[in-house]
Formats: C-alpha cells, structure tokens, sequence
C-alpha cells in the first residue's frame, strides 16, 4: 500500500477560521498542536480567501437545517439523532443525485 508508514495523523493539518479567533492565545494553541492556523485578522479588509473554503460548510449546515428534527434537536439519546442524521443526508445526496441525472 502506498502512503505513509504508522498510525494514521489524527490532527488536520491546517484549521481555517473567521474573525471571531483572532486572537494569539489559539493561534498559539494550534502551533502548539502541530496545526497551522489560518485566522481572518481583526480590522483587515475582507477578501483573505477562506470564506470560499468556509462556504461549503456553511452550505451543508443550511442543507441539513432544512430539516426541523435536526435544527432542533428533539431527541435525547444520541443514537436516533444520528440515525436522522444519516437518513437526511441519504436524502440529501439521493435529490442531488436526481437532480444531475436529469440534466
């Protein structure tokens, strides 16, 4: 098998956050970890480039609280919150995937 030797990294290598970081205490966390931190600065302009990587998280959460048994979560054991979970997401990828079939 190609890759490298050992247990698998746990640790991403890099973390992309906004604005509300911005502070040195976690930029100096993540350096700590072993993780490169890459935080929006406070009073610079915007347009940094971590918003279009930002947005696709964004966009899924949008996704899933389409769904009103997740954005609240009803539930208390954690077993059939996920099983929602995982239904919506099936639902979610089966009306992408018919959405492309039909183009």
């Amino acid at each position: 098998m190609r890759g490298k030797r050992g247990r698998p990294r746990r640790r991403p290598d890099v973390v992309l956050a906004d604005r509300g970081y911005d502070h040195d205490k976690y930029r100096r966390l993540l350096w700590d970890l072993g993780v490169k931190p890459q935080i929006a600065r406070r009073g610079t302009e915007h347009g940094s480039g971590l918003g279009t990587q930002r947005w696709v998280v964004e966009r899924a959460f949008a996704h899933l609280h389409w769904f009103r048994r997740l954005r609240i979560r009803w539930e208390i054991r954690n077993d059939i919150h996920e099983a929602f979970l995982s239904l919506v997401c099936s639902i979610l990828c089966w009306r992408r995937l018919k959405k492309l079939r039909a183009r």
